[in-house]
């Protein structure tokens, strides 16, 4: 299973978050990464709390021929040709693609194909406007790590986080 994590808080030339989502899938079937589902939207706060408009998520289940590292650079490539430009960490943005996990694959930033890339995502399972959408589609999902589902994962989260289904 391939999971990746839309998400954005500023309007694209597509129009507000919710329709850039929509059209980013669009574009990820273009390069050959096919939405097998799409979760329901959610609404959530930013994190780390700050000022920025409420961010629009949603996490989809891809399937695709391309490997991790090749996968990555479409959705860097997806991203740019929405709009997305790379400024501050955890500015607001348009769009972000994140590659959330692919497979039981496991990677620490070694691998020579994909330089950096950490597999499943470092952050995901903490972060409930993840976890949230995740849920609604694969529950049962296991990480390959923590060998806990999708559903335990986000049981076991402090608070949701200010995420709300839209």
């Amino acid at each position: 299973m391939i999971i990746i994590g839309l998400g954005g808080n500023l309007p694209s030339r597509f129009g507000p978050p919710a329709l850039t989502l929509r059209r980013a899938l669009e574009k990820l079937e273009e390069f050959g990464a096919k939405p097998v589902s799409c979760s329901p939207f959610y609404g959530s706060h930013p994190v780390p709390v700050s000022d920025q408009p409420d961010f629009v998520n949603a996490v989809a289940l891809i399937k695709t021929g391309l490997p991790p590292g090749a996968l990555l650079q479409q959705l860097l490539s997806v991203e740019q040709e929405i709009g997305r430009s790379r400024g501050e960490a955890n500015a607001a943005r348009t769009i972000d693609l994140d590659l959330l996990a692919y497979g039981d694959i496991c990677l620490e930033g070694q691998h020579p194909d994909a330089p950096g890339l950490l597999l499943p995502h470092p952050r995901m399972h903490l972060r409930g406007f993840v976890l949230a959408p995740l849920c609604d589609i694969a529950p049962e999902w296991i990480h390959p790590q923590l060998r806990l589902t999708a559903r335990e994962l986000f049981a076991a989260l402090p608070e949701t986080q200010g995420i709300w289904r839209l």
